[in-house]
């Protein structure tokens, strides 16, 4: 089974480093990433990311060393390290958080959020929101939630920020439990220079503030 035992123990080290490069956690590292490669960004909106580049070359020289490696099932082995490396970071995520994490780092998000903008008049929106958070810790978390704009927005326009007009919203989350989020207001537009006119969100983005500690997700 085992080729050449060294390199499988270089392509478990380059994988790990790979791993430590963009951890997901606390914060979502890839959040401004225009192009990505496994968990690399590879472009945002200031150009090229070196790092995300050099981690994707590491990748795929440990990838090589794993084949090297081996003496057989190289198919097999290809397309499960690649999962395995994908959710791996999930999953060891989500046993700290239900260990040893506590206060806005027991929270998780799975990226589903919504934000929908209707348009009433020229300074004014409907707006709805929804998203689901979960609290992993044995004790309720409170906290704020703030709004960030995506940053595929040209020109400054700003989407989903204007929800932070109506805020800041303060949650609370019991302990081990999912919360279902959805808010809904009228904005009044009149004193914001650059916004959008009506549309919808998805995958939404936002800062959770507690005192001085905030997480990006």
């Amino acid at each position: 089974m085992i080729r050449n035992k060294g390199a499988l123990i270089g392509s478990a080290i380059i994988l790990c480093i790979c791993m430590s490069l963009y951890f997901p956690f606390p914060n979502n590292v890839m959040l401004d990433a225009r192009s990505t490669f496994m968990s690399f960004p590879i472009s945002n909106q200031d150009g090229y990311v070196v790092l995300g580049i050099i981690g994707s070359v590491l990748f795929i020289i440990a990838m090589t060393l794993l084949v090297i490696g081996i003496k057989k099932y190289y198919f097999r082995t290809i397309v499960m390290v690649p999962i395995t490396y994908a959710f791996l970071p999930m999953l060891l995520i989500t046993m700290y958080q239900e260990t040893f994490a506590s206060g806005i780092t027991a929270i998780s998000y799975d990226s589903n959020g919504k934000c929908n903008f209707e348009y009433v008049s020229e300074d004014l929106l409907n707006r709805e929101c929804s998203l689901v958070l979960h609290n992993r810790s044995n004790e309720p978390v409170s906290f704020q939630l703030e709004f960030l704009d995506s940053f595929f927005m040209e020109d400054e326009v700003r989407m989903e920020s204007l929800m932070n007009l109506a805020g800041p919203y303060s949650i609370t989350i019991e302990a081990n439990r999912k919360k279902s989020i959805r808010l809904k207001e009228l904005l009044e537009l009149s004193d914001v220079p650059k916004h959008i006119h009506g549309g919808t969100s998805f995958n939404i983005h936002f800062k959770l503030i507690d005192g001085e500690t905030t997480r990006t997700l």
